[in-house]
């Protein structure tokens, strides 16, 4: 199902490309009006006729094979036109020229067409693997909304090292969000293989703190299965978040990952775990130990969780997005809101360009569940 819903957002996508075909239809017919009408307007020394070769030429780069044809014989026709009323002007060598020139690119149209229908497949199943490794998280699990973002810092990119995941189970409603180290295939692999982990350790664990060594053991089973240049440094940032049912606090577990932000009672709060915990897939080098935070998370209040994209998008003078100011200066604001202008000013503050793979989840707690999930 999901993979049929990304084959109708791909096709949608498909359509606003046909729009631009249409607009793509200008320059070639531009082209070769204007050459037309200097070549009929000035004198035959100038020779502007030479030029009608280029329309095919550039057509190719935006028009399917048939048009492309079609102009290159309107082309050889305008040609035949000055032929005749400038007998001396070379219409045979022009002419020959406009008809190789239009075969060739026919072939190069051809060529480009069948290019950009492997990338829409390419596209397609990246698109499919998205929605596997970075599911739609629902927008309510019991007391608490939830929103999410995913930017990749690659503008074709449909996936990336970044990962979230939430899930409803009978401790409370738990959420992980972090980021591999790394870009490429081995980082998407791990991610992978965490959230894969985290859905299933999340309803096992009766203690937050039981989660980490799990995910853990996951990054570096993926690790040795799948070695490659980056092994000795492949590991992750995370943190881990429960909310349990009718408790009004939040607990926050932090693999060495940006802190998260507390809007609580209209105040930002970040919140630096009170001792560090190791990020996943260190833990044999710096110890095992995991540390729990608890905080108050009343009905009204807001928690945003991000990668480390979000801090690190520079502006032009290479400041860093000053995150916990910019929440400052936004008041009251809905999950879905806050997540939509955060998207807009991290483009705006970045000049349009990301550096690095952005996630970011917000969370609202609406109030107290009528009844805890049945296990």
């Amino acid at each position: 199902m999901r993979f049929v819903i990304a084959r109708r957002q791909l096709w949608g996508s498909r359509s606003r490309h046909v729009g631009r075909w249409r607009a793509a239809l200008l320059p070639p017919v531009l082209l070769t009006v204007l050459i037309a009408v200097l070549a009929f307007a000035t004198p035959r020394e100038i020779a502007f006729s030479r030029l009608l070769p280029t329309a095919p030429a550039l057509a190719a780069a935006m028009w399917p094979v048939i048009p492309t044809i079609l102009l290159g014989v309107c082309c050889l026709l305008v040609m035949v036109g000055l032929g005749m009323v400038y007998t001396d002007l070379g219409t045979p060598y022009t002419g020959a020229a406009i008809v190789a020139v239009t075969l060739a690119a026919a072939y190069a149209s051809h060529v480009r067409l069948q290019r950009e229908e492997a990338l829409f497949q390419v596209r397609l199943v990246a698109d499919a693997a998205q929605q596997v490794l970075l599911r739609p998280l629902p927008h309510r699990m019991q007391c608490v909304e939830i929103e999410s973002l995913y930017l990749a810092s690659q503008e074709q990119a449909r996936i990336g090292g970044d990962f979230y995941e939430a899930a409803d189970t009978p401790h409370g409603v738990r959420l992980l969000i972090g980021d591999v180290r790394g870009k490429g295939l081995s980082a998407v692999g791990a991610a992978a293989a965490v959230t894969a982990c985290f859905r299933e350790s999340a309803h096992d664990e009766p203690d937050l703190r039981g989660i980490p060594p799990r995910l853990e053991t996951s990054i570096a089973r993926h690790s040795a299965t799948f070695p490659g240049p980056d092994l000795p440094e492949r590991f992750a940032t995370a943190v881990l978040a429960e909310i349990p049912h009718g408790s009004g606090h939040v607990r926050i577990l932090n693999c060495g990952h940006p802190p998260p932000l507390l809007i609580h009672r209209g105040e930002i709060r970040v919140l630096e775990p009170t001792m560090p915990s190791p990020p996943l897939n260190l833990a044999r080098l710096i110890g095992d130990r995991y540390w729990v935070d608890t905080f108050a998370f009343d009905p009204g209040d807001q928690l945003l969780l991000y990668t480390d994209g979000v801090t690190e998008t520079r502006d032009r003078t290479g400041a860093f997005f000053p995150l916990a100011d910019w929440i400052r200066g936004q008041g009251r604001r809905e999950p879905r809101e806050l997540l939509d202008r955060l998207h807009q000013e991290l483009l705006r503050y970045g000049g349009g360009r990301l550096g690095d793979d952005i996630a970011a989840i917000a969370i609202q707690c609406n109030g107290v569940p009528a009844r805890e999930p049945s296990a």
